[in-house]
């Protein structure tokens, strides 16, 4: 894969940080970078005083580095600004950070050497996994902590991740036959961890996996849809045309793609059918309609310049701004633990509507044999706690913002403190789908598989594939980490 500066997407960040693709940096930024880096070092020379090149950081700002302390400052400000805690980033996660940082240094406005470039993606290349604790990053001036444990493996500093255990880098570098840089040139450090890349690399991640899950969870609501005889109605491609929400219509014909052929559905008589039925059109079209949003900010985050300063070397000009503030991504990955938030939600009621006999005509929590058994009984209990925690983690990071840096750095996003949210919240919204399937393919079975619709017996079929009818009680947490398992794998 080339990278640009401009071109990259969710797929080829989930190409290079899940399936290790190798990366290349594109022939066509060379001009630029090459431009940026001698800029930079014209300013130097002409003992200009720049923000960043050479002066202190954050509050520090006004105090001026003489010439022979400007790699010092470099080499300093990545040691003490690799100040994280907390469990590691997975190795997925540190390489789409690893990935979009080059990415952006790749445009060419960070005054960086092409070769600093490279060496990342060196580090890609030969799958090293640097440490990286999860907490430390405010969401401006960027993700400091997080970018600083990946940026000190450049400087032969820092721990890397090898087989599970934490070990100092540099001898593992030299083992790899990776060479380090001795000396950082001025700006460089600060172009390395001033930025939203670990936020943007991981917000990634999730949203290619919310856009999956979505396209899971069509298949368990249909398949509850079959097991609650609901009615087809409120699926009407003419009920869809007269509201103009494209992904509305979108959903509505993927849930009617599902039960065609079905013997099940319209079968019972009720006039019309609960929200949670009726309404998954709606409400999992405006879910479509929200990923849609997330990734556009996403994609546009992905290619940008997010550092401080930015080097306009052809206009010979270095302008301090706020690039590295990442609001936009707080306020997008808020969102996204909303949505998802409502549609674990969603789930859960009509778990209870299979579990519940008079809502469903089905046995009591899916047995025959209730009262010495309990059935499926705990699953929803289960559910329920899950999408209580979602309800937690819902409440937007973004609003808050604790000042730093002695008031210079007054305002910061939380943006890093959103996405982990988002992170815990698509990983509970995973067992949540699954125990739906489960569920929804035991209520299935008190109907008869064979009357099923020729998408959600495929789906059903997968499902028994793994988990057999629970004829008795058994430990049913087994079942949900297999649907959990077979969700990860992709086999539904």
């Amino acid at each position: 894969m080339l990278i640009d500066g401009k071109s990259l997407d969710l797929d080829g960040i989930l190409k290079v940080s899940k399936d290790f693709e190798k990366v290349q940096l594109s022939p066509m930024s060379f001009k630029k970078i090459n431009q940026s880096s001698k800029f930079i070092n014209k300013i130097l020379e002409e003992k200009k005083i720049v923000y960043g090149i050479n002066t202190g950081f954050g509050k520090l700002c006004n105090e001026v580095i003489p010439l022979e302390s400007v790699s010092e400052l470099q080499k300093n400000l990545l040691l003490s600004h690799a100040a994280g805690t907390g469990e590691p980033l997975a190795e997925m996660e540190v390489r789409a950070a690893i990935l979009v940082r080059a990415n952006s240094l790749a445009k060419g406005f960070s005054g960086v050497r092409k070769e600093l470039i490279e060496k990342l993606l060196e580090l890609l290349n030969k799958k090293i996994y640097p440490y990286v604790p999860s907490y430390g990053s405010l969401g401006a001036s960027g993700d400091l902590a997080p970018l600083a444990h990946i940026a000190l493996l450049l400087i032969g500093k820092g721990k890397i991740i090898n087989n599970g255990n934490v070990v100092e880098a540099r001898p593992f570098l030299k083992e790899k036959g990776i060479e380090y840089f001795d000396k950082l040139q001025a700006k460089e450090g600060l172009a390395l961890i001033n930025g939203t890349a670990v936020e943007a690399g991981i917000s990634s991640i999730l949203v290619s996996e919310a856009k999956y899950l979505l396209q899971v969870a069509i298949k368990s609501s249909a398949l509850s849809m079959e097991a609650l005889r609901a009615k087809k109605e409120a699926f009407d491609p003419r009920i869809q045309e007269v509201r103009n929400v494209l992904e509305q219509r979108i959903i509505s014909d993927m849930i009617l793609k599902e039960i065609n052929g079905s013997k099940l559905i319209d079968s019972a008589q009720k006039v019309q059918d609960a929200y949670t039925i009726r309404c998954i059109p709606q409400v999992y079209g405006a879910v479509l309609m929200n990923l849609s949003y997330i990734e556009n900010v996403l994609t546009g985050e992905i290619n940008s310049v997010t550092d401080n300063p930015i080097v306009f070397a052809e206009n010979g000009e270095v302008l301090s701004g706020g690039n590295f503030h990442a609001e936009p991504l707080a306020f997008a990955m808020d969102l996204f633990s909303i949505i998802l938030t409502d549609l674990s939600n969603m789930i859960e009621r009509r778990i209870n509507s299979l579990l519940n006999p008079v809502l469903s005509e089905l046995p009591p929590f899916l047995t025959d044999k209730f009262g010495l058994h309990s059935g499926l009984m705990i699953l929803q209990y289960t559910v329920a706690s899950l999408v209580s925690e979602n309800k937690m983690l819902a409440y937007p990071a973004s609003i808050d913002s604790i000042p730093v840096s002695a008031d210079q750095e007054d305002h910061v996003s939380m943006g890093m403190n959103s996405v982990l949210k988002a992170r815990k919240v698509i990983q509970n919204l995973r067992k949540i789908i699954g125990a739906e399937l489960i569920i929804a393919a035991q209520g299935i079975d008190f109907r008869g598989s064979e009357l099923l619709g020729k998408g959600t017996r495929k789906t059903y079929l997968k499902i028994r594939k793994t988990i057999p009818f629970a004829s008795s009680d058994r430990i049913f947490s087994y079942d949900i980490d297999k649907i959990e398992g077979m969700i990860l794998k992709k086999e539904i």
